[in-house]
Parts: structure tokens; sequence; C-alpha cells
């Protein structure tokens, strides 16, 4: 799987569990079918965190700025505007490329976080693993916190 095939295939999940959330939401409004925001909402957050994690992996490897890094992040928060975004980052040419996994001549290739991006991509189970149980982790606290503002 590329990046830009991941970053899609995650932006495409985010904006489907907003669907689902929204839709959760006009249920229980007018149902009163509390579950289904229950539901939708842990679906959501989940994908929700996969997808920051995803964009901030994507754009180390692709070496974007900063600023466009958390902006992809940002974009998870506006219901469906991953996908516009996404489709940003295509025209601009900034999904196109593998995973960087050896050094080249690039002196950027030198810093710390690229070390170790590269060394993590050339092990992609620990990788994925690793990804996933700090979503789990952060899942959990979130959970375990609550909803915003109790």
């Amino acid at each position: 799987m590329t990046p830009r095939s991941l970053y899609r295939l995650v932006a495409i999940a985010e904006t489907v569990t907003w669907t689902l959330l929204i839709t959760a939401l006009i249920v229980r409004a007018t149902t009163g079918l509390a579950i289904a925001v229950t539901v939708a909402g842990g679906l959501h957050g989940f994908v929700f965190l996969a997808y920051g994690a995803t964009a901030l992996l994507v754009g180390i490897n692709q070496r974007w700025r900063l600023a466009v890094i958390l902006f992809a992040v940002l974009t998870a928060v506006v219901p469906f505007a991953t996908i516009p975004f996404e489709r940003w980052l295509e025209r601009r040419s900034l999904l196109v490329g593998d995973w960087r996994t050896e050094a080249t001549d690039d002196p950027r290739d030198g810093r710390l976080i690229d070390r170790l991006v590269r060394w993590m991509l050339r092990r992609p189970y620990l990788l994925l693993a690793l990804v996933a149980v700090a979503v789990v982790v952060v899942f959990v606290v979130l959970l375990l916190a609550g909803p915003p503002g109790k």
C-alpha cells in the first residue's frame, strides 16, 4: 500500500464515520435511541484517531511542511473535510511517491525523525502494531475521560 492509497482509504473512512455519526444523532433526536450515537460515536472516534496518525505518518514520509501536517489532522474535526483536503494534496502532488525506507543523499535524511520513520517503515508489522496500540490507548483514555463538558 502506497502513502497515497493509505491516506485516501483512511480519509474516506473518516468521512464515512462522520456520516454514521450524524445519522446516529438524527436517529437519537427523532427516536430517542441513544445507543446509535454510542456506537457510531465510538467508531468515529477510533477512525478519527487513526486518521490523525495516518496524516502524521504520511506527512512525515512525504515531507510535508508542519503546517500542512497540522491542517491535515485538523480536517478531521470538520465533517467531510478530509476528502476535499485529500484532493488538494493530490492536485499538488503531495501524495506522490512510495514509502521512504532507504536513506538518500538528501540532507533531511540525517534528521532523527527521518531515520526513525525509515526504521519503522522497514518493519511495517511493528509500525502497524505500535500505531494501533497508540490509537487504542488514546481512545481508551478519552473514553474514560468522558464526553466533552462533563
